[in-house]
């Protein structure tokens, strides 16, 4: 594996992809600091704050965004991990220095597939066993859910961007899963169950509100003006 060469190779790839944009480039740089660490070996296990310190990320949606998006468009391969205290794994990918392949090292198996992106027509190494796991666990990597999307559909129902990142956290923090056991199949209608309980709390807490100020202007008729105060 040439440092230098994949740096090299990357960056001309990445000048030619009109989808990325620096918080893009600034993360897989950081991921790609963390293979070197590691000896190139994949999979590599990562730290989210650690990535997000590293690329200079703040936001926790536009870290998902970004890994979600750079695994979409074959950069590299995302295994999320659920776990609290076990951190998702990242493969990246050899892209080599031409038409020749370099295997990837630390790898027992250096049997590699080659998979072409539709986009920047750029070969990508996969070891062949990432691959085969890959393909057998393909459902599971199934549910990306942009935080765009579910803004724009809690603004559309008349709610607020607040609500929607508070739900798409929670649902991010559970794997999409309801009750952390079945997966969500439809998080629209998810969604407009969760702006139905907001909205009952809303009202529930204006209702209270307007309670004990009643109770606060409560005047009582009979009182005796003779008694000082």
């Amino acid at each position: 594996m040439n440092y230098i060469k994949h740096l090299t190779k990357a960056l001309h790839v990445f000048s030619k992809d009109d989808r990325l944009n620096t918080t893009h480039i600034s993360m897989y740089l950081a991921l790609f600091q963390y293979w070197n660490l590691n000896r190139f070996s994949n999979p590599v296990s990562i730290s989210r704050g650690e990535i997000m310190a590293l690329s200079k990320i703040g936001s926790k949606s536009t870290y998902h965004k970004c890994i979600k998006d750079l695994h979409r468009w074959n950069y590299i391969r995302y295994y999320p991990s659920y776990n609290p205290f076990k951190g998702s794994k990242v493969v990246l990918f050899n892209l080599g220095t031409g038409s020749k392949q370099v295997p990837v090292r630390n790898r027992p198996d250096n049997k590699q597939a080659l998979i072409r992106s539709s986009t920047n027509n750029v070969q990508v190494q996969v070891p062949s066993k990432t691959y085969k796991n890959y393909k057998q666990n393909k459902h599971k990597l199934s549910i990306y859910i942009e935080f765009e999307n579910v803004k724009k559909f809690f603004l559309e129902n008349k709610s607020t961007e607040a609500e929607a990142e508070i739900f798409f956290n929670y649902y991010e923090s559970t794997g999409w899963k309801i009750g952390g056991k079945a997966e969500i199949k439809n998080w629209q209608a998810a969604a407009r169950n969760w702006i139905i309980k907001a909205d009952e709390k809303r009202k529930e807490k204006i209702e209270n509100a307007v309670d004990q100020n009643s109770n606060y202007l409560h005047v009582n008729n009979d009182k005796d003006y003779d008694i000082p105060l």
